[in-house]
């Protein structure tokens, strides 16, 4: 038998932990953080949408700009540049959706009469104001999406830095597009502790990247109060067919179940919010366009379905709070 391994001794080449290893700050009965309140959907008041609609339907279409030299810390948002420098097969391909992709995702949505929240990274409003102008002409909502693909918000950043970003990207687009700007979702849905304060100071009303609830929900900032939205990033084309890897069926099927699901519950318990985001660079291919046209083909035959935008949604559900 082998004798028994002295934790404390030299020859184990072992050292004690400090106490702080094991200290969380935020520990303690409930919840880890003051963010929101805990509590049970199925008990809160039942919300009705515009004409008893029983879904509130929220696409996305996102326009990411991802720079040539995309850092690779703290890490690499989906879709950054891949290959050592310079990655011009998969900058082009991110390129491709704002310039081509887009437009056969606007052509389904058009036909079908669905409305469109686009979240944008600033860069993108910059560099390509043409399309600041296909959202703002038909009368969709434009939400903040931080600068670009390659700066991230995460704990360890600099608040300054991180503030400086954030009024970057909700200025810039402000001025460009001439709307409020009601909405944030960072990009890569990545934050620090900072990020939800930082956005309510600059005047957002509604956050998109805590994906724990299928209704919106309050939360605190230390500028006030701002609303959770659930925008669910599992019925999400990049999610689904880049990140695993699955079929364009598979992704049309998904988005049928997500769907069902929620119209059986609103009609038991109030209404839902069925959100569906989209990436140009990879639901604008032509080999995949089809699958998009399937699914919103399949939600907007279905009954009681309300298309709205985030603005839209939230302020119905605020009116009823």
């Amino acid at each position: 038998m082998r004798p028994p391994i002295d934790a404390t001794s030299d020859d184990q080449h072992t050292h004690s932990l400090p106490d702080s290893y094991l200290v969380y700050e935020q520990r303690k009965y409930g919840m880890d953080h003051d963010f929101y309140d805990w509590s049970i959907l199925p008990r809160r008041k039942p919300v009705t949408w515009p004409n008893d609609a029983r879904i509130a339907l929220w696409v996305t279409p996102v326009l990411e700009f991802f720079p040539l030299n995309t850092p690779v810390k703290p890490f690499k948002a989906q879709g950054g540049m891949v290959t050592p420098y310079p990655d011009l097969r998969h900058f082009t391909l991110r390129e491709y959706g704002n310039r081509v992709g887009l437009f056969r995702v606007l052509k389904i949505m058009d036909e079908l009469g669905i409305k469109g929240t686009v979240p944008m990274n600033s860069d993108v409003a910059k560099r390509m104001p043409f399309l600041v102008e296909e959202v703002v002409r038909r009368n969709w909502e434009i939400i903040a999406h931080g600068v670009n693909m390659g700066k991230l918000h995460y704990s360890g950043l600099d608040e300054a830095e991180e503030r400086a970003q954030v009024q970057e990207s909700l200025s810039t687009l402000r001025e460009i597009s001439g709307q409020k700007v009601r909405g944030w979702l960072s990009p890569a849905r990545s934050e620090s502790y900072n990020t939800p304060d930082l956005v309510a100071a600059e005047g957002v009303d509604y956050l998109c990247d805590w994906i724990n609830d299928d209704m919106p929900y309050p939360f605190r900032t230390k500028w006030g109060g701002v609303t959770a939205m659930p925008h669910q990033h599992w019925i999400s084309d990049v999610q689904i067919l880049f990140f695993y890897k699955q079929s364009g069926d598979e992704f049309v099927q998904q988005v049928k179940d997500q769907f069902d699901t929620l119209h059986r519950e609103a009609g038991e318990q109030g209404g839902r919010i069925m959100a569906i985001t989209i990436h140009p660079w990879m639901s604008g291919q032509p080999h995949r366009i089809k699958y998009l046209e399937k699914a919103l083909e399949y939600v907007m035959g279905q009954s009681g379905v309300w298309t709205a935008t985030g603005s839209e949604i939230l302020d119905s559900w605020k009116g009823q709070q």
